[in-house]
């Protein structure tokens, strides 16, 4: 592991490591991984599994916005649509704000 406080686990990850970090079983992450859910290369002559530590940060940040929207959904019978996709209105309002 590198000295770099900013990022203590280095750049590439095992899956050994995800299913640590994630709590899952090393067979869930591997199966994120080949269903293309989680990114991730495979390295040396042996062909072993890593993700790049940014890749799982940003794997996490979305199950964090598709956890929030899931809840807003349930939270209303007929949820706002731009509510739930925020990034989506941004960029509605860019287009029409341009026109």
């Amino acid at each position: 592991m590198p000295d770099d406080p900013l990022n203590p686990i280095g750049r590439f990850v095992t899956l050994a490591d995800v299913a640590e970090i994630l709590s899952l079983s090393a067979a869930e992450v591997l199966a994120l991984v080949r269903s293309g859910e989680l990114p991730a290369i495979r390295l040396g002559s042996v062909g072993q599994w890593r993700v790049e530590s940014s890749v799982l940060e940003a794997f996490i940040a979305d199950k964090y916005d598709e956890t929030k929207r899931l809840a807003l959904w349930n939270e209303a019978e007929f949820a706002d649509v731009a509510e739930l996709f925020p990034e989506q209105r941004r960029a509605g309002q860019r287009r029409t704000s341009s026109t």
